[in-house]
């Protein structure tokens, strides 16, 4: 394998040395030349290759001033790219606070995980005596595992989330909780402890902004959860009929999800997800003082993340981004990124591509080894990396193929010193 490239930081600290005994390293220009010959087997020049290159949505649109952080009135909150998990903004995201009955994505991440939906849930009557926002169930009754969900989920409904957790937890409520506990250190939730499945204020009871929009992500890569928090209301067993809390579901176009909460000690709570103009991301927000301050400061954040944001192809699959010399006649090898990448980015600065790769190497190359690296800043905060591989296999001469480049060279410079 060869050892193209040490590893480097950032754009201005990046300084690739070449190998022991080579010539050292060069900015070339995209499409340059290296050498004409063979490299010597087991030698190389590295080539450096900056490039600006305008975000295609800074392009695409005419962006009026882009609009300023919002003021949010809580205690924390959170806005990161659904997919990656890259922080847009934060604020007193690790502050260990009650979250209230946000408490119910780990009591249904267990379920999910551990159940069928048409499983048959007896209530408990631990289950049917809980307080506060309730369906009303009655111990005995029998329910299936998804119109549990769909109450705890829509209604926000604490007897719902205790009946699936003393169902999952073998009539145990107290080993449902230390299996959340559990579940939340094997997912890095680092933030997090767990007293109660359904998020009645309790000591000890905490978790955080950022561990909440985690929890939310993967919760989210279940089909039958997404279906159900799209929904603002259902229609359960008995006729009872369920509303959701989360209001921006009929007010703020393209958030369809995901959950809400509030007790006297953790305040109005809620982790939403929105998809729209390319924008895919998590907003969470912790401890505000009412439902309408938290309706008004979350749509406020996902505003400002669609005014601001964009998803676009940072990395495109197949794109030829260098060229690599390989000598004996041969045309140059096309250096592509491993896989194309979408990423977030901002809309009112530029990116800039910065390429390291051989300038030479010795044959023979196969398809899809690696020999460069690109990546992608948009200023000092490092967008996209990828390796750069051969886009196809180019053997070494045999004998007679060797000889007949070097005779050619050779009649090339006889013909050159002809008057």
């Amino acid at each position: 394998m060869r050892s193209w490239l040490p590893r480097a930081a950032s754009p201005t600290a990046f300084a690739p040395r070449a190998k022991t005994g080579g010539p050292p390293p060069r900015e070339t220009r995209r499409g340059s030349r290296a050498r004409s010959g063979p490299p010597p087997a087991g030698s190389y020049s590295l080539a450096v290759k900056r490039r600006l290159v305008v975000a295609a949505a800074a392009l695409a649109l005419a962006t009026p001033a882009l609009a300023a952080l919002p003021q949010v009135h809580a205690r924390a909150y959170l806005v990161e790219d659904g997919q990656t998990g890259q922080v847009l903004a934060r604020y007193h995201e690790r502050a260990r606070v009650p979250i209230a009955s946000l408490t119910k994505l780990m009591t249904v991440l267990l379920t999910v995980e551990r159940t069928k939906p048409s499983d048959v849930v007896t209530v408990a009557p631990g289950a049917a005596s809980v307080g506060e926002s309730s369906i009303e169930l009655r111990p005995g009754e029998r329910l299936t595992v998804r119109e549990l969900l769909e109450g705890a989920l829509i209604q926000s409904a604490n007897d719902a989330a205790d009946a699936l957790a003393y169902y999952v937890g073998r009539g145990s409520e107290a080993r449902f909780v230390a299996m959340m506990n559990t579940r939340a250190r094997q997912l890095g939730l680092r933030d997090t402890h767990y007293t109660r499945p359904d998020g009645l204020d309790a000591p000890g009871h905490v978790s955080s902004a950022r561990d909440v929009t985690k929890l939310a992500r993967l919760l989210m890569r279940h089909a039958l959860v997404r279906s159900i928090v799209r929904r603002q209301s259902a229609t359960i067993a008995g006729g009872r009929v369920l509303h959701t809390w989360n209001d921006l579901l009929a007010t703020f176009p393209g958030v369809f999800g995901v959950k809400t909460g509030h007790t006297s000690a953790a305040g109005w709570n809620e982790v939403a997800s929105l998809d729209r103009r390319g924008v895919f991301v998590y907003g969470t927000i912790l401890g505000s003082p009412d439902r309408t301050t938290r309706n008004a400061d979350l749509s406020a954040l996902l505003r400002w993340a669609l005014s601001r944001y964009r998803r676009i192809p940072v990395l495109r699959a197949g794109h030829v981004y260098a060229k690599v010399e390989v000598g004996y006649g041969q045309a140059p090898v096309d250096l592509v990124p491993a896989r194309g990448l979408i990423r977030p980015v901002r809309i009112d600065q530029p990116l800039l591509e910065r390429v390291v790769a051989m300038a030479a190497v010795a044959l023979p190359v196969l398809r899809g080894e690696r020999l460069g690296e690109i990546r992608v800043y948009q200023g000092p905060r490092l967008v996209a990396r990828q390796p750069l591989v051969a886009g196809r296999t180019v053997k070494r001469p045999g004998a007679l193929g060797r000889a007949a480049f070097y005779g050619g060279r050779t009649l090339d410079h006889m013909w050159g010193w002809l008057p």
